[in-house]
This record gives C-alpha cells, structure tokens and sequence, in this order.
C-alpha cells in the first residue's frame, strides 16, 4: 500500500544551501540544460559538461543557440534571475512545444520569508494572487495550493485537454516535471492533485464497454512495422534519451568553453 504523503512537512531552511556556498541542480534555471546536468552526476560525467549547463542563467546569444538544438531547450531560460537572497523551491513544466516552466521563488524579508510565482511571460500566466509570506517555510500542502491557485495549473489542463474528454494517460503525461530541491514529495502532490480533478471531471462518465480489440490491434502492429510507429511526433514531449543526437554535445558545441551568467 502506498504511504500517504506528508502535507504538513515542511524543511527546516530553504537557504541552508546558498549560506554555505554550495551549488544545488535547482539553481539552474533551464529545463532541459538542468535535466542533462542531473544525468551527468548521476554518471559522475558532470566534468565533462561545458560550464554552461551548471550556469543559473545563460546569455542571450546562448539562449538563441540551444533554442536552434530544439525549441524545447528554451524552458526555464526565460525565467526572471533569482534574487542574491533568494532560491527557487518548487517547478512545473509543461510539454509545451518550450517546455514551459512556472516557479516558486522564496527569499528572507526581515524575520519572514517572502514567496513570489514567476513564468515566463512577465507574469501573463499568472491569474491567482503570486505573492505571500510566512514566518517558517511553507507545510507542502501550503506550497501546492498557493503554486496552483496562482498559476491556475488545472485550468491549463483544462485548455489543453477538455476537448479530448481529458484522457488520464496523456493529462498526466503534460507535466513534463514538478519537483523541488526541498520537498522530495512534491511531484506526487502535484499528481494527486491531478488525480482528483480528473476524477470529478469523469464522474458522470458512461462505464466503459468491453470490446474485441484483436483485429485492431494486429492492424495496428502490422502498421507499425511498415512506418514505424512508436518514435516521437509532431506535439509530443522531447524524449531526451532517444533523440536523433547527443544533446550534451551539441549543447557543449553551441556554448563552448565560454563562461555563463546571470
């Protein structure tokens, strides 16, 4: 049985880290460049990156340069710099054709620390209140419903699936990855959140029929074999373990030696 999440854990300090000098892969405000660099560690290859994937931000003429590898490797670039006081604690992104990400930030303001939801459009996506404080960090179910009151994350469900009849399997898939450096229970919040308003939104749905899908299926195998079915299309999220090239390497290519920064 599945442990019940924890919605009132909260961390001791979301700072402990930027006061100690040390250098967290939520620092970096790129999606896909945040994604190869994790793999990298995890490989002990992160040496071998150029100090561009590491960087919190990039210059603009990089930021050009990894939107030609793929639009994709825009998600995250475009996310306002974090404040010399202030850490991102939790993201969103989206399988948009950028890979759209939303964030909370959180700095110290005095005895209190101050959280604002930032995107990437100066705020356009933002349709809730973006801003608030509290005298400790945040409880995770806190965070979660300030994140999606905010930026209305089921009302971009919503847009993007309530004319398909919003199918579980590919709702859930749009959410490339919500996770966060300091609550290691956050992404599966975010899909119990999910959940639940899926299941209001087929609530009154017809059971389903069983049918003999055979025929179908063997059609379906035999085309696959003919055109090759299966391989990422048009409109579907970038799998970055099957592309076509070596992102890491063309990404180095595209940034060289050169040093990065805010």
């Amino acid at each position: 049985m599945t442990q019940a999440i924890d919605l009132q854990f909260r961390p001791q300090s979301y700072f402990w880290a930027k006061e100690r000098g040390i250098a967290l892969a939520s620092d970096i405000k790129g999606a896909n460049r945040r994604h190869i660099y994790e793999m990298a560690l995890q490989n002990d290859e992160a040496d071998q990156l150029s100090s561009a994937f590491s960087q919190h931000a990039l210059h603009e003429e990089d930021r050009r340069l990894m939107g030609r590898i793929h639009p994709s490797f825009m998600g995250g670039e475009y996310l306002p710099n974090t404040g010399r006081q202030e850490v991102e604690i939790a993201r969103i992104t989206i399988a948009s054709t950028t890979r759209d990400v939303t964030c909370v930030y959180a700095r110290t303001l005095g005895r209190r620390i101050a959280y604002r939801i930032v995107d990437e459009y100066n705020g356009d996506t933002i349709t809730g209140p973006a801003e608030r404080t509290s005298i400790q960090p945040l409880g995770l179910g806190a965070l979660v419903k300030f994140f999606i009151t905010g930026w209305d994350l089921l009302q971009c469900l919503d847009y993007n699936f309530g004319e398909d009849g919003y199918p579980r399997e590919e709702t859930h898939a749009f959410i490339v990855d919500a996770s966060s450096s300091f609550y290691s229970e956050f992404g599966r919040a975010i899909t119990e959140e999910v959940d639940r308003w899926l299941d209001e939104k087929h609530a009154n749905d017809p059971p389903e029929e069983e049918e003999d899908d055979s025929a179908e299926r063997v059609s379906t195998e035999i085309t696959a074999k003919v055109v090759g079915m299966g391989s990422a299309g048009e409109g579907q999220p970038l799998d970055l373990m099957n592309l076509p090239f070596d992102p890491a390497e063309a990404a180095a290519r595209a940034c060289g030696k050169r040093q990065t920064g805010k």
